[in-house]
């Protein structure tokens, strides 16, 4: 297995206290590029001078190179050094930001979204530094800051791109993005110790990584071109079936080479995969909570008798209690882990996001129910993403955290790319008549959607069985193998 240089030998205190921030910072800088973008497409439509359906290819590649990159980062940082992955995933953040604003084409917007996506391996590499370098009974916490970090900086922004619209163009997202990334390299640089990898004979696995990207890009491109292509055409089911074959082939490859990418076995146990399932349902509910509740906020008033007329300033405040919610979560999750395990945070978190969508789909009269109900969701929200990483760890050997913290943020996007198509499309099949947009009860009924999937999530993290010792000690209770690795002598 690989070793790690400084591995199992955590630094001082003072040197700990340079770590969090810095990881930290990283996990802003990706979070607040990924989403900054969505109130701004409009705009951007103009800007570039394309339709609002092709617009929507700067999420969308974003999404995608997200997925792929996130899990293969995760990996190559268990095999080359997880501070060196980590530069390199913000090194592509902050490159796809300098492309972003040194061009007017789209199709150069198109792959700076692309190389912005390689921000995403920031959430699985941080988690193992954090696991790396503090000692086990500060673990939960750590993570807990950077979990917290995600959703924090994917509701401030939508806050900083409507400061920032207010007054300048566009291209000022871009350039606020450039200077998150510059200043979070610049910091993990000097605060995160370099950790050097001295065992070199795991190797690469190729067609692994190939057909995992392979069956990642199917699935996500059918899923979040599904309302715009249509759910019956030739292209959207060709893309599921593709996504289907590619996933089994991938599945046979990697029970079968010597040192597969993901582990199947990993994969399939009990606690990851039913940490994944709550990943890709929370995952749901919170990118598809930020869209509805932004679109019900910007509806005008006085032409659908709802919604509160909204600019994209404004909208994206409403959304900022959810990033105070899931700041103030952090703590109180990574308490909860330390002395009953993951299991009541997850589930809790679950059941609080729930009660705060099922509360929007009852009271929506008032901008306040607006702001109550994204502080309870981002509470849920933020307890939840605690819990994941420290139920994973518990459950994988440290040379396997990244990888599986990275299939976690898989899943999690997935359940994003899915929760913002169901809604979307739930939203478009139930407009107002002979106007473009959706009625109240389009709305009530997502927000009942997303509060059963919450909930959903919320019963099935009972079925974790994580011991306390595991969690509390930084090492599995069962250490974890893929079969395929026992026929290699």
């Amino acid at each position: 297995m690989n070793q790690i240089q400084d591995e199992g030998t955590p630094p001082e205190e003072p040197g700990r206290r340079q770590i969090l921030p810095a990881l930290v910072l990283a996990m802003l800088a990706f979070s607040m590029v990924q989403t900054a973008v969505v109130p701004i497409l409009p705009s951007l439509a103009t800007g570039v001078h394309v339709s609002s359906g092709t617009v929507a290819w700067l999420m969308t590649a974003n999404l995608l190179a997200a997925a792929v990159l996130t899990p293969l980062l995760g990996r190559f940082g268990d095999l080359y050094g997880r501070r060196t992955m980590l530069l390199v995933s913000l090194g592509g953040l902050a490159l796809g930001s300098v492309l972003a604003v040194s061009t007017e084409s789209f199709a150069w917007l198109v792959t700076a979204r692309v190389l912005q996506g390689a921000g995403g391996g920031v959430l699985p590499l941080a988690i193992s530094v954090v696991r790396n370098q503090f000692p086990p009974r500060e673990v939960p916490a750590g993570i807990g800051a950077v979990s917290a970090a995600m959703g924090i900086g994917s509701a401030l922004g939508l806050v900083v791109t409507g400061l920032l619209m207010e007054q300048w163009s566009y291209k000022s997202v871009f350039w606020a993005g450039l200077l998150i990334s510059l200043v979070a390299i610049a910091w993990c640089t000097a605060g995160i110790p370099k950790d050097v990898v001295t065992d070199h004979t795991v190797k690469v696995d190729p067609l692994g990584a190939l057909t995992l990207a392979g069956w990642l890009c199917a699935l996500l491109l059918a899923v979040s071109q599904g309302n715009s292509w249509g759910w019956g055409s030739g292209r959207i089911i060709g893309l599921f079936i593709a996504a289907t074959v590619i996933a089994a082939t991938w599945t046979v490859i990697e029970l079968k080479v010597p040192h597969p990418l993901v582990s199947i076995r990993m994969l399939v146990s009990p606690v990851v995969a039913i940490t994944n399932a709550a990943g890709a349902v929370i995952g749901f509910g919170m990118y598809g909570c930020f869209m509805v509740i932004s679109n019900f906020a910007q509806t005008p008033e006085k032409t659908a008798h709802y919604g509160f007329s909204a600019d994209v300033l404004h909208a994206g405040v409403m959304l900022l209690p959810s990033a105070i919610g899931s700041m103030a979560a952090a703590p109180v999750g990574a308490r909860l882990i330390t002395t009953r395990g993951p299991r009541i945070p997850l589930s809790l978190g679950g059941l609080l996001a729930a009660v705060a969508m099922g509360f929007l789909a009852v009271v929506n009269g008032h901008p306040a129910d607006l702001y109550l109900a994204a502080a309870v969701f981002g509470f849920g929200v933020g307890l939840a993403y605690t819990a994941m990483p420290a139920a994973i760890n518990s459950a994988v050997p440290i040379e396997q955290s990244g990888i599986a913290n990275g299939m976690n943020a898989v899943f999690r996007t997935v359940g994003g790319a899915v929760g913002t198509a169901v809604l979307g499309s739930v939203l478009a099949s139930d407009t107002i008549e002979g106007l473009p947009l959706p009625t109240l009860g389009a709305y009530q009924e997502a927000f009942w959607i997303t509060a059963t999937g919450c909930f959903v999530a919320a019963v099935a993290s009972l079925a974790l069985r994580t011991p306390l010792s595991s969690v509390n000690s930084g090492k599995p209770a069962v250490r974890q193998s893929d079969p395929a690795e026992k026929a290699v002598p």
